[in-house]
């Protein structure tokens, strides 16, 4: 009985066991279900409000990049319009400048053909004149007891003396309306290649200045007991100065193109901020590199520009190099860019090539790339590179001669030597500062005083003329021309200065009485 009631506890356990874990696993198996509508319900009331957002967050993107171009476009339309107006007004410029050449041209024709007159009515004054000796020939012959050639031999000794002093006269009267005439024709001409010409005026300094992100950087630079801002300017080859300016170092050399190197270097080290001695020469050598390659397209940029072709690949670099060379501030691709400019249009006006004037003046200056690598002077050094490259007689005679007043063969040195004193004249072209211009004024007038007979010298006409009063009864007027020429020949040697100093010589002699 009690094994019975045992057996049949147990299946009741069983069955009320298997009875309760199936309830319980319905419940939770309905839990799960109601949990997991939950969560789709959620997912998707989630991916709505996303999608809700995206939607806007596109409005707005497409709305801005839409009111950036609509303001990009507007403010392309006004450069436009601004870019028209000044066309506009070039052209108006233009013809007004091509109408006032035309009526210069015109004043000239009319001037010519006037000369011309004039030597049409001399020659028939000599026919006249001539008619008239044969008169009186006759009206000799018949009153005079001479014979025949002694009164054509009296009447030629007249007649030559009266033709000579009278062609004398007329020569020289022809000679002056000539120079007039030939003086204003070339400032005419000067000033209108001159209009012609639109350069920007900039002068070069001697530093660069680098902007740095903070100053915590320059101790980096300066490095461990100043190993690596040693090292930078031993690579470099300038000078780095490290102060108290914020944010900034400053870079010094006169020379731009290691000055550029150094820029370049020192920008990327520090963008880079791995500032070592290793990495700092890495860095000088790849820009070293990158600026002979810059040199080359610098080189071909400008005779592009120019509108010179067939020039030698060693030369087109030297010319490159120029962008890094500097005459008193003055950038020196800069300066042979404006006087080939000048020179094709100078060329052009007086009848000349204008190719081969470029030609010239593009390559007049060409010893300045290595002046500073080579002994001499650049006209000398530049007329040796251009026959070593096997340039036109004309090209190597400006080169060597733009600076003097002989040995001049070839009118295409003349055209060189205007154009490069207009370019390196021109205001602005050029830096001189007070102190420098003073100290030449005063150098001027120092070297004019120091001949002997000299009574007083004045320097005028800022700078570029120095005139001089000298005693009468020491200097005559020999000497006075001697004297302009040793003084011309002492400031050449003495000075520097750009352009020409016209020496000018005063003699006069003053007799006084007082009337009583």
């Amino acid at each position: 009985m009690i094994i019975t009631v045992t057996i049949f506890s147990i299946c009741i356990g069983i069955i009320l066991g298997y009875l309760w874990r199936k309830y319980i696993g319905e419940r939770t198996l309905k839990s799960a279900e109601e949990r997991a509508k939950e969560i789709i319900k959620e997912a998707e009331n989630s991916s709505s409000i996303k999608k809700k957002e995206i939607d806007i967050q596109s409005k707005e993107t497409l709305y801005r990049l839409r009111s950036e171009f609509d303001k990009e476009t507007r403010n392309k339309r006004k450069e436009l319009q601004f870019l028209e107006k000044r066309l506009a007004q070039k052209e108006i410029l233009i013809e007004k400048k091509a109408d006032i050449i035309d009526r210069k041209e015109s004043e000239i024709r009319n001037r010519e053909s006037s000369f011309f007159e004039k030597e049409n009515n001399l020659d028939r004054k000599q026919q006249e004149l001539l008619s008239v000796i044969e008169e009186e020939k006759k009206r000799l012959e018949s009153i005079s007891t001479m014979s025949r050639d002694e009164a054509k031999n009296i009447l030629i000794k007249m007649m030559q003396e009266e033709a000579r002093t009278d062609g004398i006269n007329i020569v020289r009267k022809i000679e002056e309306e000539a120079k007039e005439i030939g003086n204003k024709k070339a400032r005419e001409i000067l000033l209108a290649i001159m209009q012609r010409l639109a350069s920007d005026t900039a002068s070069e300094t001697t530093i660069s200045v680098v902007n740095l992100p903070n100053d915590e950087i320059k101790g980096r630079i300066i490095g461990r007991e100043g190993r690596n801002i040693r090292a930078f300017e031993a690579s470099t080859g300038v000078d780095l100065i490290v102060d108290d300016t914020p944010q900034a170092i400053t870079i010094s050399s006169f020379s731009l193109l290691r000055r550029e190197i150094a820029r370049i270097s020192l920008e990327r080290l520090i963008a880079d901020e791995r500032i070592h001695p290793g990495r700092i020469e890495e860095v000088v050598n790849k820009v070293k590199q990158e600026i002979e390659e810059k040199i080359v397209d610098e080189g071909k940029n400008a005779i592009f520009e120019v509108g010179v072709e067939n020039i030698h690949p060693e030369l087109i670099k030297l010319i490159g190099k120029l962008k890094y060379r500097t005459s008193y501030g003055q950038n020196v691709i800069q300066h042979t860019k404006e006087s080939a400019f000048l020179a094709g249009m100078l060329a052009s006006e007086i009848g000349f090539d204008p190719v081969i004037a470029k030609r010239a003046a593009l390559l007049h200056d060409i010893g300045k790339a290595i002046d500073q690598e080579v002994e001499g002077s650049h006209p000398e050094i530049g007329g040796e590179i251009l026959k070593k490259y096997n340039e036109k007689e004309e090209i190597i005679n400006a080169a060597m001669n733009h600076h003097k007043d002989l040995d001049i063969s070839s009118p295409y040195t003349v055209i060189v030597q205007i154009t490069d004193a207009l370019s390196a004249t021109r205001p602005g072209a050029r830096k001189d500062t007070l102190e420098s211009y003073l100290k030449r004024v005063e150098e001027l007038e120092k070297i004019a005083s120091s001949f002997k007979g000299v009574d007083q010298a004045f320097a005028i006409s800022a700078g570029r003329e120095v005139r001089i009063i000298v005693k009468p009864d020491e200097i005559n007027d020999q000497q006075a021309l001697l004297l302009a020429r040793d003084i011309a020949r002492e400031i050449e040697k003495t000075l520097t200065y750009i352009g020409q100093v016209k020496v000018t010589v005063i003699r006069e002699k003053r007799h006084i009485e007082l009337a009583k």
